[in-house]
């Protein structure tokens, strides 16, 4: 199945993202921009507060159902990044995702490739700075659970437990406030639009080469591909900046095989050219 226009990327990769372009937005280290606020909204005195499980059930059905999304079993999602901080800076971004869980990110930015994937088993990473390398410990922790095909599915899963916090504001939407706690580390936060039970924003705790890193991701526009909703406006915030994801089409079902996820053979050295023979005295 195929759908072009503007179309989107599962949120089950966005943190994903988030990890992977934060190496090219160091380059340019620009001012830390402020965290995304959130406001105590006035409704929250007049609400009943649900449960997680709750508003978590209502996210599902708002996103398309168990039933359509389980219909789908892969997704190519095509698009373009902007980072405003270092002068608009544009590029491309080509998703390409497997269920269960495999996944491939490749990201063009100013003339560089930085590619992330996770074949299954194995996570990995290839870019200009840090070259072809295996991801472990938290790193691979990550990659493998937001690899996941029916991560939004299955958030429960990546938590020890999830508890509403409050009604919160963020920009034009009132929200419940959940907050998700794994058995080591800060907890991940999410938030729902109370009437559309849409996930509008996720400030996530992933692992990157420098350690933990916290990351904003507001997500808008969403629309209906094949059965689910997908939103394809992402504005994500990391330490170092802040970049736009604006995806243009997404093409799902395709036969997708897992080599294609598979860690890249590294490049053989370069050989260092044989010195000239000294000339021998006659």
């Amino acid at each position: 199945m195929k759908s072009t226009g503007k179309k989107a990327l599962g949120i089950g990769i966005l943190a994903s993202l988030c990890v992977f372009t934060v190496r090219a937005q160091d380059a340019a280290k620009p001012p830390t921009p402020a965290a995304p606020a959130t406001t105590p909204s006035k409704t929250q005195a007049v609400a009943a507060m649900p449960t997680a499980d709750q508003v978590l059930d209502h996210y599902v059905q708002a996103i398309g159902g168990r039933a359509a999304w389980l219909k789908l079993n892969s997704r190519v999602s095509k698009g373009s990044i902007e980072i405003p901080a270092m002068n608009n800076l544009t590029g491309t971004v080509e998703i390409h995702e497997k269920a269960p869980n495999f996944m491939l990110a490749v990201i063009n930015l100013g003339g560089a490739a930085f590619e992330q994937g996770f074949d299954g088993n194995i996570g990995w990473s290839n870019n200009p700075q840090n070259g072809l390398r295996e991801l472990s410990g938290g790193e691979l922790d990550d990659a493998r659970r937001e690899a996941n095909f029916y991560h939004a599915l299955e958030l429960r899963k990546n938590y020890t437990k999830i508890t509403v916090t409050g009604i919160e504001r963020v920009d034009e939407h009132d929200t419940y406030a959940l907050e998700a706690r794994r058995a080591q580390g800060a907890p991940d936060k999410m938030y729902f639009d109370m009437q559309t039970g849409l996930m509008v924003r996720s400030v996530n705790q992933r692992y990157t080469p420098d350690g933990v890193t916290e990351f904003t991701a507001d997500v808008d526009d969403y629309t209906e591909v094949d059965g689910v909703k997908l939103p394809f406006t992402v504005r994500q915030t990391g330490a170092s900046a802040t970049f736009i994801i604006r995806f243009t089409e997404v093409h799902h079902n395709l036969q997708l095989t897992d080599a294609q996820f598979a860690k890249p053979p590294a490049e053989p050295p370069a050989e260092t050219p044989a010195a000239p023979a000294e000339k021998q005295p006659e």
